[in-house]
């Protein structure tokens, strides 16, 4: 992707968008094939992304995706690219006012989303309701897809059904004589919350493990020390739930004063951002997550995208690329490859692009369903477990250089 002959100009280019601060990036092509929707002949894409707020330990990391995407399609289409970002703090109607912004001010062919059910959500109905392309990961609630109708809305990334089955794959990993089998699921109260939570119960109940606490607690709780008291009467060995990157912390300090260690313990999305070890540190470690894409995948453009981010951001020796950079990478390979199968920034040749086309990413191959979800059975949401201050695959088997075997028990806290 940025190769010996084009890295320097790239980088540079790239180090320039981010000086100014710059909502926009414009690719480097500049001959036009197909001719854009607003007559520009450039294809243009708008985005938000968290750069403040909650979700903010994410948002330089999708950025990065998208603008090492984006320089991707730069090289491969005959048609110059460029992407509108601006920060959405956090907050679903901050997305959609700024949505609002970007397609008042420009030719939108196409929004990518941003990080989290809830603000990609508040992008796809913005998206559905101007008739627009939609593509958005870190989107795992299969709900809407099912509920609100989408016509316009593509969803490249494992969905709770996928995290459910990756489980069950993660624990067949320990030697059946020494699986643990009493599980523990702390249920955020939203949408997404209850749906994992059902994916889960269901999945392993069927797979003969022992579901012995499903509770429910509000994003954004400081307390969790109900919680542990309960998983320490119930015995909960293998310990499940999806809050937030800052209740995912917070709870990890508050099991070592209460001195309890869960034997597996997965948190999806709380454990996803850098912003986990930098807080934590050795407390973090065992920790597992299923960000939709990490270090150790192999295939589908995952060496370039090692390549192109060592070359355009720099990499410390041993230091792998954030989990979220997959991810929005995965997201612009989508948007490449329907770009060259609908020959058109047409939106309905878009659409048909997508429901027509089989997809090869670095999180996998797929199709997608009419819904937008990706086709049942096709992608296999890789676990990612924290060690040595890295994010490393551990499910599924594969022979990248950051993988590592999955490591099991948790040791007690005291003990680190």
């Amino acid at each position: 992707m940025v190769d010996s002959a084009t890295g320097n100009s790239r980088r540079q280019y790239l180090k320039t968008v981010g000086a100014a601060g710059a909502a926009g990036m414009t690719g480097l092509a500049g001959c036009t094939a197909f001719g854009g929707s607003g007559g520009s002949g450039t294809l243009t894409i708008g985005a938000t992304v968290p750069e403040t707020g909650s979700f903010s330990s994410l948002g330089q990391d999708v950025r990065r995706g998208y603008e090492l995407g984006v320089a991707r399609m730069n090289d491969q289409l005959d048609q110059e690219v460029e992407i509108v970002i601006q920060d959405d703090e956090s907050s679903a109607d901050q997305v959609r006012q700024s949505l609002q912004q970007i397609t008042s001010n420009n030719d939108v062919d196409m929004i990518w989303g941003s990080f989290s059910s809830l603000l990609v959500t508040a992008g796809s109905a913005f998206a559905e309701n101007q008739g627009i392309p939609f593509l958005g990961a870190f989107f795992a609630f299969e709900g809407p897809h099912r509920n609100e109708g989408y016509e316009w809305t593509y969803s490249p990334f494992p969905k709770s059904r996928d995290v459910a089955r990756s489980t069950q794959g993660l624990l067949e990993l320990i030697p059946e004589d020494e699986r643990p089998s009493r599980v523990g699921i702390w249920e955020p109260n939203s949408g997404w919350g209850a749906e994992q939570a059902d994916a889960w119960e269901s999945t392993l109940s069927d797979a003969g493990y022992d579901v012995v606490l499903r509770e429910t607690f509000s994003l954004g709780s400081e307390d969790f020390s109900t919680l542990i008291s309960q998983s320490q009467s119930q015995e909960v060995e293998i310990l499940l739930s999806n809050p937030t990157p800052p209740g995912g912390i917070t709870s990890i300090n508050q099991m070592q004063a209460n001195d309890y260690t869960p034997e597996v313990l997965k948190y999806v999305r709380a454990a996803d951002p850098t912003a986990w070890w930098s807080a934590l540190g050795q407390k973090g470690a065992y920790a597992c997550m299923c960000p939709g894409w990490v270090p150790g995948m192999t295939g589908n453009g995952n060496t370039d995208l090692q390549s192109a981010y060592e070359s355009e951001y720099g990499l410390d020796q041993g230091q792998l690329i954030p989990t979220a950079v997959g991810g929005a990478y995965n997201v612009a390979q989508v948007a490449l490859q329907a770009t060259q199968a609908a020959e058109s920034t047409d939106p309905g040749a878009y659409q048909s692009a997508l429901r027509e086309t089989e997809f090869g990413t670095v999180i996998g191959d797929f199709t997608f369903e009419s819904n937008g979800l990706p086709t049942e059975g096709e992608l296999t949401a890789p676990t990612g477990q924290w060690w040595d201050g890295g994010q490393h695959t551990v499910y599924p088997d594969v022979d990248g250089d950051a993988a590592m075997d999955f490591e099991y028990p948790m040791t007690p806290w005291g003990e680190r």
